[in-house]
């Protein structure tokens, strides 16, 4: 009798360890559920076509998990089905409804589709946005979903990262938890097509080629005759130098992408347009429980992640809001381990961390009262000492300013300058444009983000300053201020700055890429923003440079968290072009979409540092 229990307690035991194991898949889930389309009517009458995947065995209701995408809900027809369920394939099992929703005028959905569409308010008397599809869609669901217990979730990365926030804007009752990760936010500020009012043109030209081409009809993927644009001598600075202008870009490449290209240019400062397009503005009275999830390192919406939670924390004082932020790529906390990124090493697998102890927790305490969730209010991956650290808000309320001045022979110090005149004096040429990333560029990759800046330090239009070898560990959090003091004999420029971390030439480091590869002087880049110098004072309002005069412009770039070792030096890095992520300033003021080639002109550029014009960066330092 003993024996039968133990070979029973055994037969268990390993079919236990068979579950646990087996592979995330296809075959699992067909195996595990039970797929439905249907077409959902939203209140104007609009069907919105929905993927329901229901679990086959569960004795007991269960949760919504629900991701709302502009992206397809591929593969289509009941009988395929997506590889892994939820966020990452760990979630399959989790004892979910998993559901996947075309938003309106996307693939098989009907309707209009409208980039980042306005909240409806009072105001506007708009009848229908994305927060109102989102509550007549989880209407639909709890009275025709059985299975369900009564609890949705709602996340998304990115795009459908903004659909997430947007879903608690006057939240369905049901919805318990959200999740926006890396929300596109505002894109004039500082996500994905302008950042501090510039273009990002190489990101916007190969997005919109594709993704605001005209829809007739709802389609699926299989049926769209847009396909991604094919860069014929496969050098993007090429085919951009090649392609001066961009209303020339519009006419030649564009033609077929009507919409939101146009708004760029028609719009192309901070107006009503924009306004009605900002989320964080819709913020107030939040209920359900929000878990904003986004990356340092992120080229995309490294900027929505911060703002979003910053806003949620303002409006709603009292409310179950928390943040994280780790060193990942965009998307990376569910896209591979989070172990490395290019050439840096973070030496524990950040991603899975993440996935264990914030997102299935999130979900199962507040969809199912499952487990004991009690995080920190922030909770982020300092990288360099690489480790995480929690605090009671972000940025952290110990973290006291620090500010670095520029000085003269390229230095970095804490002491401002006593001379009476001091500045250094370089030329831009807009013509001989500053490449953002090293090599021919055949792509824009997430690595820029992070790579060595060595390829450009030589460079006459780069200006760098840096500290001696740091005595001690130094650790920066949260927004990064520059402060300058400048003139030029054009009326306009762009200002990129870069905060770098430089290693020392005695590092045994090396590169997971490339264990051969030793980072001694590496240049990592921890931070980098632009602004289009006419916005230095207003979005809605810009204005011309007097040339020559001296004047003030401050630039805010996102958030960070970083340790600059002992040893290390802080440098920091002034140029003008960064090409062709950005589109290029011809350093006149004028409206840029309409811009000649021959507008684009030289611009002698000076930086003060006397004792009257100093030009410093501020962060938080961490005690």
């Amino acid at each position: 009798m003993i024996k039968q229990v133990q070979i029973l307690f055994l037969l268990f035991f390993f079919s236990i360890k068979i579950g646990i194991s087996q592979e995330i898949n296809e075959e699992y889930v067909k195996a595990h559920f039970t797929k439905i389309e249907r077409e959902i009517p939203m209140r104007d009458g609009v069907k919105l076509f929905t993927a329901v995947y229901i679990p086959k065995d569960s004795k007991e209701k269960m949760p919504i998990l629900m991701n709302r995408t502009p992206y397809t809900v591929a593969p289509y027809g009941e009988e395929n089905v997506k590889a892994y369920l939820g966020n990452f394939p760990g979630m399959t099992k989790e004892g979910y409804i998993f559901v996947y929703q075309d938003v309106r005028g996307k693939w098989k959905s009907e309707g209009t589709f409208e980039n980042i569409r306005p909240t409806a308010t009072k105001q506007n008397n708009l009848k229908i946005d994305e927060s109102t599809d989102t509550w007549d869609t989880i209407d639909w669901l709890l009275k025709n979903i059985k299975q369900n217990n009564g609890r949705v979730g709602l996340y998304g990365i990115s795009y459908p990262g903004f659909y997430s926030t947007t879903g608690l804007v006057n939240a369905h009752p049901a919805l318990k938890a959200v999740s926006p990760q890396a929300p596109v936010t505002d894109w004039f500020i500082g996500d994905d097509f302008n950042h501090g009012g510039a273009l990002f043109l190489m990101d916007a030209f190969r997005f919109m080629y594709t993704f605001d081409a005209p829809r007739p009809k709802p389609i699926t993927p299989a049926e769209n005759t847009y396909k991604g644009f094919d860069l014929p001598s496969k050098d993007y600075y090429k085919f951009f130098l090649e392609n001066p202008t961009l209303s020339g870009i519009k006419k030649d490449y564009l033609s077929h992408t009507v919409k939101f290209w146009d708004d760029l240019a028609k719009h192309n400062t901070l107006d009503t347009f924009w306004v009605a397009r900002t989320i964080t503005n819709h913020l107030q009275n939040v209920k359900p429980a929000v878990m904003v999830v986004g990356g340092f390192f992120d080229a995309e919406d490294a900027y929505g992640t911060f703002a979003t939670y910053k806003a949620i924390e303002k409006e709603n004082p009292k409310n179950k809001s928390i943040l994280v932020a780790g060193p990942w790529f965009h998307g990376g906390w569910v896209r591979g381990n989070g172990d490395s990124f290019g050439d840096i090493r973070f030496n524990q697998k950040t991603s899975l961390d993440y996935q264990q102890k914030f997102e299935l927790p999130f979900f199962n305490y507040y969809l199912k009262d499952k487990g004991d969730f009690n995080p920190a209010e922030a909770n982020v991956f300092i990288s360099g000492s690489n480790e995480w650290k929690s605090f009671e808000q972000w940025p952290p309320k110990d973290a006291t300013a620090f500010s670095l001045f520029l000085n003269e022979h390229g230095t970095l110090t804490k002491e401002k300058n006593s001379k009476e005149t001091n500045f250094v004096e370089y030329e831009s040429n807009p013509n001989k444009p500053v490449p953002f990333q090293e090599g021919v560029i055949t792509n824009r990759t997430r690595e820029y983000m992070i790579d060595d800046q060595r390829f450009v330090s030589n460079r006459p239009d780069v200006i760098s300053f840096q500290t001696e070898a740091l005595e001690e560990d130094l650790t920066l959090t949260g927004p990064v201020l520059a402060e300058l003091n400048v003139s030029m004999t054009g009326t306009d420029a762009d200002f990129i700055v870069k905060i770098i971390d430089v290693y020392p030439d005695t590092t045994t480091i090396t590169s997971p890429i490339l264990e051969t590869k030793v980072m001694q002087g590496y240049q990592m880049l921890v931070r980098g923003e632009i602004l289009r110098g006419k916005f230095r004072n207003s979005f809605s309002t810009p204005e011309a440079f007097v040339p020559n005069e001296i004047t003030a412009v401050n630039l805010t770039l996102p958030d960070i968290g970083h340790t600059f070792k002992k040893g290390h030096k802080l440098m920091v890095q002034i140029q003008h072009s960064w090409f062709p992520l950005v589109d290029r300033n011809p350093n006149q003021f004028m409206d840029i979409y309409q811009a000649k080639a021959e507008d684009y002109l030289k611009n002698t550029h000076r930086i003060y540092f006397d004792n009257q014009h100093e030009s410093k960066v501020t962060f938080g330092k961490l005690n």
